[in-house]
């Protein structure tokens, strides 16, 4: 059984071909040796009249993968369509064990030379990197041979469907002959509820489940739901919410069937005893350990970047010690929990550098990428003496250099994105947190208001007898 996707990419056209054809990804494993390690390794065997297909599984339709964005790019000046969109990313999911990476890479093949194969530049590739082996494709959104553009639609996505199942009942791969409607996902939630990862439509079941095994009346749930901070849009055809601290609403019936109006009512009367209003329970969360730098118990006071990053960490409740309150967490600081290993990372990193302030942290980048240039500059030179050396102990010697090298370019390239992650990440903690803090100031003038209305109210209800 195969799941497919097709989204558009309006951003770069390098940046999704590269993703694609990562070899890191696409490596097939009988070729692991450092000879084929990285791109520009593939790209000079390559030379040696050895197709780049037997080492990774990476194929081209009326395209070279190695010059597809080049390729494309000139398509798209030829018939001058260089704005909009720019190219399509398709995906293809195998169930884990289902197929071989051979059978999923010519399933593949067959299937972008079906729909697109007679008009379009296209990539496919395997990706081996998960337990569920799966394909992408990368579509030029202009047609070489007549210029106009790849409308993406229900048609042309149900044709997309249709033509897997069909390839996939060829290699006889299991396929679901009658899926049920309103049973399927967004593939980013998929994805991180196999890595069990918290995703924000996860955390609305979760939070809605609850609050209707607490609920009596429909009315009682739409209260509770407010009180937690959601805004709640009914008297409308479909139900719909909006978490705290997100612009757009969601209708509830996309959560699943369990989650219509009448499907939520229903729930309700089951509900047999009432029970009483209680906190609801933080989500279970992991304990994480931020290793390097100085001990925080010999810090007498963190500031800057570091100072934010375990502010937020306090905040998300994964620092719990001397908590103020047992409130729950925020709703946009639930959601980053998914996140929780990158932040970690990137809180070691500033703890193990002492980095405190932007400017440290950009001048720390701009070390690593000089040390990455000098470290590239040398692994090219030893590739050029491999391609002279006639000596098989010497050039075992260069391959053993080159495999250093190219561990250490990996760690670095590591904290590169680490640094990038850090100077992105950090602008949207200060605006979740600033948000979340109007919101308690918000929350904390209400209740005095409340608190002063029932002391002044309380007196008089003494001689209304």
């Amino acid at each position: 059984m195969a799941t497919t996707a097709i989204w558009d990419v309006t951003d770069r056209l390098d940046r999704v071909i590269d993703y694609a054809t990562n070899p890191q990804k696409t490596e097939n494993l009988d070729f692991s040796s450092p000879d084929f390690r990285g791109l520009q390794n593939v790209l000079a065997y390559t030379q040696q009249d050895t197709k780049i297909e037997k080492q990774f599984y990476v194929t081209g339709i009326n395209c070279d993968p190695t010059t597809a964005c080049e390729q494309m790019s000139r398509t798209k000046l030829q018939f001058q369509k260089t704005d909009g969109i720019l190219a399509f990313h398709g995906y293809q999911s195998f169930v884990p064990g289902e197929a071989t990476p051979e059978t999923a890479h010519a399933i593949g093949v067959k299937l972008a030379q079906e729909l697109w194969g007679e008009r379009f530049e296209v990539i496919v590739s395997t990706h081996l990197d998960k337990h569920h082996l799966h394909n992408h494709f990368v579509l030029n959104s202009v047609s070489f041979t007549d210029g106009k553009r790849y409308y993406d639609n229900n048609a042309t996505y149900s044709l997309m469907r249709q033509t897997s199942d069909r390839l996939c009942r060829e290699y006889s791969l299991y396929v679901i002959e009658n899926p049920q409607k309103g049973k399927s996902r967004h593939y980013a939630e998929w994805k991180a509820e196999q890595e069990d990862k918290p995703t924000w439509r996860g955390l609305i079941r979760e939070d809605v489940d609850k609050v209707i095994a607490a609920s009596m009346t429909f009315t009682q749930f739409i209260a509770a739901l407010r009180k937690q901070g959601y805004e709640v849009k009914t008297g409308v055809k479909y139900m719909a919410v909006r978490p705290p601290g997100k612009e757009r609403f969601v209708r509830l019936k996309t959560l699943g069937d369990d989650y219509t109006e009448e499907a939520i009512k229903q729930r309700i009367l089951q509900n047999r005893t009432p029970k009483r209003p209680q906190v609801l329970p933080e989500p279970q969360k992991k304990r994480y350990t931020i290793r390097g730098g100085a001990s925080l118990k010999k810090v007498k006071k963190l500031t800057g970047l570091q100072a934010l990053y375990f502010h937020y960490l306090y905040k998300m409740g994964i620092l719990p010690k001397h908590r103020a309150s047992n409130k729950r967490t925020h709703f946009l600081l639930r959601e980053d929990i998914r996140h929780m290993e990158e932040i970690t990372a990137q809180t070691k990193l500033l703890c193990t550098h002492r980095i405190e302030n932007k400017e440290q942290l950009l001048t720390f980048r701009n070390n690593l990428e000089q040390e990455m240039a000098g470290l590239y500059d040398t692994r090219k030179s030893l590739y050029s003496r491999i391609r002279r050396c006639k000596d098989d102990e010497q050039m075992t010697a260069y391959k053993e250099q080159i495999a250093g090298l190219s561990k250490k370019l990996s760690l670095l390239r590591k904290e590169v994105k680490l640094c990038a992650g850090i100077l992105s990440r950090s602008e949207e903690m200060k605006q979740k947190l600033l948000q979340v803090q109007q919101e308690e100031i918000q929350q904390r003038k209400e209740e005095k208001a409340y608190e002063q209305r029932s002391r002044r109210s309380g007196p008089n209800r003494q001689y209304e007898s």
